[in-house]
């Protein structure tokens, strides 16, 4: 797995298979972030689910001023530090803006003193149906009024959430995943 593009663009990020059942994958994340452009430079962005983190380092190396990544699984945040360590050194910079949370992303009310531009979810698919409901409340507690929430989920999946709506879906086939794109209505 490699950062897309940006200042560490190439740069091969740490992936534990025992700490993350599965990680994003690089065609995914290219397309969501082709489809951010510059939208993502000078946000502060949350990495929900964060396993690798590699949706919020992408971020990062693409210009994004700050993020936050939440993972419950301890060895995985040990994993994302590793990765902050090599992305920030590949971007020749002594540290990047980057806080690691140990916890459930949904027993948190907060993550942050301040709302986040842009989150990213990537949960467990197989307990997207339990969650749903939950994860749009802690998406719209810890979103900007203007902000942009994006789910992966597997190609089938759509949730029609209260008072959101689906703006986007990129990916193809019920069985590859996709990442929806949601905006407060």
């Amino acid at each position: 797995m490699r950062i897309s593009g940006g200042k560490a663009r190439g740069v091969a990020l740490s992936v534990s298979k025992s700490s993350v059942h599965r990680p994003a994958t690089d065609r995914l994340r290219q397309g969501i972030f082709s489809s951010l452009g510059k939208r993502i430079e000078y946000i502060d962005i949350c990495d929900l689910f964060a396993g690798t983190g590699s949706y919020g380092l992408e971020a990062l190396s693409r210009g994004a001023a700050s993020a936050t990544f939440v993972e419950m699984n301890r060895r995985a945040c040990e994993m994302i530090r590793r990765n902050i360590a090599i992305i920030s050194k590949s971007m020749g910079v002594d540290r990047l803006n980057a806080t690691v949370l140990a916890k459930d992303a949904m027993k948190l009310y907060s993550f942050s003193s301040e709302p986040f531009d842009l989150i990213f979810a990537d949960p467990p698919y197989e307990c997207l149906d339990s969650i749903g409901m939950d994860l749009f409340r802690v998406a719209d507690r810890n979103l900007k009024v203007d902000g942009l929430f994006i789910l992966e989920a597997p190609g089938n999946y759509e949730y029609d959430a209260q008072g959101w709506t689906l703006s986007k879906r990129i990916g193809k086939g019920t069985d590859q995943p996709t990442a929806l794109f949601y905006e407060r209505k």
